[in-house]
């Protein structure tokens, strides 16, 4: 499944798209981009004419979000990726970290690889931003604009085999990264609000697009720009595990310890060893969960 738009659904079978439509006998299922298909009827991509979707193999992986993080209803945004590339402005809009530990925590729950991809260095540098995630061994990409042959080398590198959902905040520029990669993409590229600090909405849906390179061929799954990232689907203690650099000192929690409350050991652990940003930084996901903080999932 290469879009989705409407009700229509567009598919790929070899190097020619189909129109389709879902089958009445598949109900309320979901179909969503990554998603393998079985079409009926006129699969020949002729103009005018429009397939069946009549069934939805088993997805290896899913990308879920929910509406806010007291919503446990989950949305599947992408099918079939193996790989999340957070991508995040250092400026304009301004660097926003708890919105990439909500997308790491989705990442390690759907079993993606993350990778960070940094944009607007030209504008602010990066190191305080990497520094927080340098204990996970975050794999990550710095862009400055204009873009380089070798900056678009190195991401292509990454991206090179695999199938990879980019998601981020609106005027983050992904658009821009996925049109310098494969310039007959064509999305449509937006100004940040200089009052809001927010990215107008360009892109309108998601979309799989080819990107061909040494290792075969690769997918590259541009989203719409995101207002919010819930997390209200994944349980406290999935939550948790997103945060492996504080694994250690939650060991010496005691037993049913949420992390929220006083004696916990994650506090002594932070002031003896650092950390005090991951740590806001979970106990704001985990509270925003129980309504405890007033926090929104567009952090």
């Amino acid at each position: 499944m290469a879009s989705v738009d409407r009700g229509r659904y567009g598919c790929l079978i070899g190097d020619h798209q189909v129109i389709a439509m879902k089958a009445r006998e598949l109900g309320r299922r979901s179909v969503v981009v990554g998603d393998r298909v079985a079409l009926a009827g006129d699969i020949s991509g002729a103009p005018g004419t429009l397939a069946r979707v009549v069934r939805v193999r088993p997805r290896t992986s899913a990308l879920r979000r929910s509406a806010d993080d007291t919503d446990p209803v989950e949305r599947v945004i992408v099918a079939n990726a193996d790989q999340l590339v957070i991508v995040c402005a250092l400026a304009s809009p301004p660097p926003r970290p708890r919105f990439i530990d909500r997308c790491l925590v989705a990442a390690y729950d759907a079993g993606l690889d993350p990778l960070l991809c940094l944009t607007k260095a030209d504008l602010a540098p990066p190191d305080e931003v990497l520094a927080v995630y340098e204990p996970l061994g975050l794999p990550f990409v710095v862009t400055s604009r204009p873009l380089t042959i070798r900056v678009l080398d190195d991401l292509r590198s990454r991206l090179d085999g695999r199938e990879s959902v980019l998601i981020g905040h609106s005027g983050v520029g992904k658009s821009t990264l996925v049109n310098a990669l494969i310039p007959e993409a064509g999305r449509a590229v937006g100004a940040v609000n200089p009052v809001t600090g927010r990215g107008r909405h360009t892109s309108s849906s998601a979309v799989a697009l080819r990107l061909d390179g040494p290792a075969g061929r690769a997918w590259v799954i541009d989203t719409p720009g995101l207002r919010g990232f819930g997390l209200g689907h994944i349980s406290p203690g999935r939550v948790a595990r997103a945060f492996p650099d504080l694994a250690e000192a939650a060991a010496g929690c005691p037993p049913g310890c949420t992390h929220l409350e006083p004696g916990c050991a994650l506090d002594d652990w932070v002031r003896e060893h650092g950390g005090e940003a991951r740590l806001d930084s979970l106990r704001r996901l985990l509270g925003s969960r129980e309504g405890a903080d007033g926090q929104s999932a567009g952090e």
